[in-house]
């Protein structure tokens, strides 16, 4: 990843979830949020995360928007100011806004604010990310050192790459892994779209959310294996990232399932290998200081 920012590497293996919320329930805003999902219908801040982080050995974390506005971007800004082990925040900005150069010139004051999402999967315009306004604003994303969040579903991945295709520059990593159908336990067309994504070099992927795109209750560890074995196999080593995604993850069995599936995954995978995807790519990824001892 020539493209990444130069940072000084950790010296041992630190874990870092590389993709994890915080928010303030308001049953408005998180509409999406339904009945089934009852257990997020709560605050969930700093103080909830820090003991699972500890619980886990996870060193520090990326706090990434859940609320499409700005005041989200700092609301999670203040939140990563007063706790050290939020190592980074990827907010929100109107990226289609004819002035978000602007916008992005006032950020630039916040060391922390390490890139931005749009929740492109709520979007019904299939090339929501072609439009000349969208695209207007990745540009600015570059010219400003930024870093971008694809979050989309399995069916947006063909406009997803052409959207990297036209930014070979441009640090993308795309969350969950597209959320695979894996309750459907449905691997094509998936799996050939990724593996065109991972072609370039300048896309990384988060193993993050899986554990929702599953039976939430009768889940197994092997369901999770035919989709993990594509994103290794697609992306390798070196641009995959874990990610927890609390407190999502708390529908289908929370944290540490997560932890426990991905640890028995990767028992086999070199020092190195484990040393890159729990902590390093998304160290290197997103240009995270050094954690405390």
């Amino acid at each position: 990843m020539a493209w990444a920012k130069p940072v000084k590497c950790f010296r041992r293996m630190e874990k870092i979830d590389a993709h994890q919320h915080f928010w303030q329930y308001d049953p408005i805003t998180y509409d999406w949020i339904t009945d089934d999902m009852a257990i997020l219908r709560r605050d969930y801040l700093p103080p909830d995360l820090a003991p699972i982080l500890k619980e886990q050995g996870i060193k520090g974390c990326v706090s990434v928007q859940a609320e499409q506005s700005e005041a989200d971007t700092h609301f999670l800004l203040t939140h990563a100011a007063q706790n050290d082990f939020v190592l980074g925040v990827v907010g929100w900005v109107d990226l289609q806004a004819a002035d978000v150069s602007d916008k992005l010139e006032a950020y630039q004051s916040f060391a922390k604010l390490k890139g931005f999402r749009h929740v492109v999967q709520a979007e019904p315009d299939i090339d929501f990310m072609l439009r000349p306004a969208f695209l207007r604003g990745i540009k600015a994303l570059e010219n400003f050192g930024h870093t971008y969040d694809i979050l989309i579903f399995p069916h947006q991945l063909a406009p997803a790459l052409e959207l990297v295709k036209r930014f070979p520059n441009q640090p993308f990593v795309l969350d969950h892994l597209a959320k695979p159908y894996i309750k459907k336990g449905l691997i094509e067309p998936w799996k050939t779209d990724l593996q065109a994504l991972a072609a370039h070099d300048n896309v990384c992927c988060k193993i993050s959310g899986f554990v929702t795109e599953a039976d939430w209750t009768g889940w197994k560890a092997a369901d999770f294996r035919p989709y993990l074995d594509a994103a290794v196999a697609a992306f390798g080593m070196d641009r995959l990232l874990f990610g927890s995604d609390w407190p999502v993850c708390q529908v289908a069995g929370g944290y540490a399932k997560v932890i426990a599936v991905l640890e028995d995954y990767f028992s086999s995978f070199s020092d190195a290998e484990k040393k890159a995807f729990w902590g390093d790519n998304a160290q290197q990824f997103y240009g995270l200081v050094k954690t405390a001892a």
